[in-house]
């Protein structure tokens, strides 16, 4: 967005200049970023006639609402040209190229025309001098909204906490009107188009928030076109001999002369055509990143692995008439069929996935749907047009007249939930990622016949807090599927749970439940509780950087098979500072386990209770809120000795051996190993987090740069809080 646009140094466009005539060609797939800038340079065309610059999204918008008002378009358009005049993108071309890209892309998925208009304006107000208030005057307040949704704030007003908070504001405008997140998301992909003129590290960074925050939420929200396209643009940026490696490999395959897939759709043509079925069948080849995952599951790649096979029908029924002639007269694998259609996603997706294989062992997935299912397969909610729009208005979905209202889903209802109570952006943004990382969804029922909705994984505790919030404190058991249960259980899907409550209002919930949360809102209302009610002899969690993140170790997981930090501890086991000096003899010096500082960070000092003093990175969270709360600053320098110890974590891609490569080169650094947790895999990455202690602190940069070079790791960072107590 406005990372892009500098104000140009050359005036506008001169009145009356002239482009020479351009011929029009049948087919618009792809934007000319040339012509299109040559068009919107010219500004606006006569009143009420379309100007050329919007004809893509025009051409597009008409093929999914051929009766739309277009006149909305044409005002955005005007007013956004006008206002973007003069500011070119970093790339040199017109700024206003920019909107024009994002809203072709909505147009393209079939967004109706409200979500387009704001898509046009959707930088105005973050970068010129349009007001919300002029928006909403000649827009009305939906456009407003939507706008007001995906504008940025201010870095002079928030600092570091800029981009968290802008995340956490427009996440709550989403739990409103789902179609903030589509326009960001449209947004980011055109940006992410574009990245190639940024400085290698920006595009790293934006790309690993793009992966960890953004293609998550195009997931949920159902709108794989987005997501497909965004993962293959991450992969290339933070990946790029992986992603050079597959990219011969999808070439190499597409020169062969032979193509199964081909032979096999010709084949499921015939079959259906003898059975009467009407129905298209189409080759989807992979993207990038599916290539990669297949290729590091499966090793060498056939020619039936670089795509998939997509029945099209016209009604739900004709679905299971497919899948019942392509089992009957081919070869299937019985254990790849999946029915979403009879349970679809929590993202909207209906399909049914099958697998059938030919005598030369090639396996080829087939995925059968309805042509009304694949368009919600590939835009989500976008493809629902105006979800607030009444019964009568064109956006109502095919069918029984009746669409499940999106914006709300239990995933969204539970993040809009936990990030109130987050208490500050680093602990939001961390826990929006270890969130959105659980891509799974379970249903568990209640006794009164209600559900809730939970992440795989999530145990009885989880249950209980998504149930009743706050109260769950007074939690003391469980009953699954009429048996009791710990609160440790983890829940299955249609797991029936009876929450069983004490009676005490001074009950409270157990500092071993922490192992046990799954969900943020869980862990959170926890933390909160344990913050205002230290054990004795403990120090208050908020002299510790109560605000770190925590995350617990996979059980079984630590090396040492010790009890888990807490968020409230000094450090590694209560560890005294050694080679910390502080400017008050005779106290104790510990080391803040929120940031475990080593040398040569900056450092400083605060004094908590026992006449202790706490040592924190001079960037911690932590330090702000201590000094704004009144403490006591210490003076802390190091002293002379060198050793230290510090929680490293390194995220990396799955794959065999990677455990006994990365533990040798920590031990060719001179790292002693204290403990280490490994944790279960999602989406094919894994995290490990290890505690080491080094002989000279000088050698730390050294081993985070071999630990990076181990082949699959693609991240080593400082923890801000350690898994395990040493």
């Amino acid at each position: 967005m406005s990372a892009e646009a500098t104000n140009s140094a050359t005036p506008g466009p001169v009145s009356g200049a002239v482009t020479p005539a351009v011929p029009r060609r049948k087919s618009r797939a792809r934007i000319d970023l040339r012509r299109l800038g040559r068009a919107a340079l010219l500004g606006p065309t006569a009143r009420g006639r379309l100007p050329d610059a919007i004809g893509h999204v025009v051409d597009a918008h008409r093929a999914h609402h051929p009766d739309a008002d277009l006149e909305p378009l044409r005002r955005a358009y005007v007013l956004a040209e006008s206002s973007h005049r003069g500011q070119m993108r970093k790339s040199g071309e017109p700024y206003i190229t920019h909107p024009l890209a994002v809203t072709l892309i909505l147009a393209e998925l079939g967004a109706e025309t409200t979500t387009l208009t704001a898509s046009l304006l959707h930088d105005t107000v973050e970068d010129t001098d349009v007001t919300l208030d002029q928006v909403g005057e000649q827009f009305g307040e939906e456009v407003r909204f939507l706008v007001d949704g995906v504008t940025k704030l201010e870095k002079v007003d928030y600092g570091a906490a800029a981009e968290p908070e802008t995340f956490r504001k427009m996440l709550v405008a989403t739990g409103n009107d789902v179609r903030v997140m589509s326009i960001k998301l449209a947004d980011r992909l055109h940006n992410m188009r574009t990245l190639g003129v940024m400085r290698p590290e920006k595009q790293a960074r934006i790309a690993k928030v793009t992966r960890d925050v953004l293609i998550p939420l195009a997931e949920r929200l159902g709108v794989q076109a987005l997501k497909t396209e965004l993962e293959d643009l991450v992969f290339a940026i933070l990946h790029p001999e992986e992603y050079e490696h597959t990219r011969e490999l999808i070439a190499g395959n597409a020169a062969r002369s032979d193509d199964p897939l081909t032979e096999m759709a010709d084949e499921m043509r015939t079959v259906l055509r003898e059975a009467g079925i009407q129905a298209e069948v189409l080759i989807r080849p992979r993207h990038f990143v599916s290539v990669h995952r297949v290729s590091r599951k499966r090793g060498r790649l056939r020619g039936a692995d670089f795509g998939r096979l997509l029945i099209l029908v016209n009604e739900d029924a004709d679905c299971y008439g497919v899948l019942g002639e392509l089992h009957t007269c081919m070869t299937p694998v019985v254990s790849e069929f999946k029915d979403f259609i009879a349970v679809p996603k929590f993202n909207l997706y209906q399909s049914l996935h099958t697998a059938v294989a030919r005598e030369d062992g090639q396996v080829a997935e087939v995925l059968i749907r309805t042509h009304q299912m694949h368009k919600v397969a590939e835009a989500g909610v976008v493809a629902l047009g105006n979800p607030y729009a009444g019964p009568a208005e064109e956006q109502t979905a095919a069918g029984d007249g009746e669409r499940a209202d999106p914006t709300r889903p239990g995933w969204l209802s539970r993040l809009l939930d936990w990030q109130e109570a987050a208490p500050d952006p680093d602990t939001f943004w961390s826990t929006l990622r270890e969130d959105l990382a659980q891509d799974r969804e379970i249903t568990v029922f209640r006794p009164d016949g209600g559900t809730l909705g939970l992440p795989e994984g999530a145990t009885c505790v989880d249950a209980a807090y998504a149930q009743y919030g706050e109260d769950a404190h007074a939690c003391i058991g469980a009953r699954v599927n009429g048996r009791l249960a710990t609160l440790s259980t983890v829940l299955r899907d249609g797991d029936s749970v009876q929450l069983l409550m004490g009676q005490d209002p001074a009950s409270e919930p157990s500092r071993e439940w922490l192992e046990h949360a799954h969900t943020p809102g869980a862990r959170i209302a926890i933390q909160r509780w344990l913050a205002s009610h230290p054990a004795p002899g403990e120090s208050a969690p908020e002299d510790e950087g109560r605000g770190a993140p925590f995350r617990q170790p996979a059980e079984g997981a630590g090396s040492q098979g010790g009890p888990a930090f807490r968020p409230g501890t000094e450090g590694p086991g209560g560890r005294p500072a050694a080679g910390v000096l502080a400017d008050r003899p005779g106290a104790a010096v510990r080391l803040a386990g929120c940031c475990t500082p080593v040398p040569p960070d900056e450092i400083t000092g605060f004094a908590v209770r026992g006449g202790a003093v706490t040592v924190h990175r001079a960037g911690c969270s932590a330090v702000a809120r201590m000094r704004g709360a009144g403490r006591a600053e210490v003076g802390v320098r190091w002293g002379d000795t060198a050793e230290c110890r510090v929680t490293l974590v390194a995220e990396s891609f799955v794959r065999p051996h990677l455990l006994a490569d990365l533990t040798e080169v920590m031990a060719q650094e001179g790292a002693e190993i204290v403990s280490a947790t490994v944790e279960p895999p999602t989406q094919q990455r894994v995290r490990h987090t290890y505690t080491v202690e080094l002989p000279d602190a000088g050698r730390l940069p050294g081993l985070m740069r071999a630990m990076r070079e181990v082949a699959g790791v693609y991240d080593v960072s400082r923890a801000h809080a350690p898994a395990q107590r040493a």
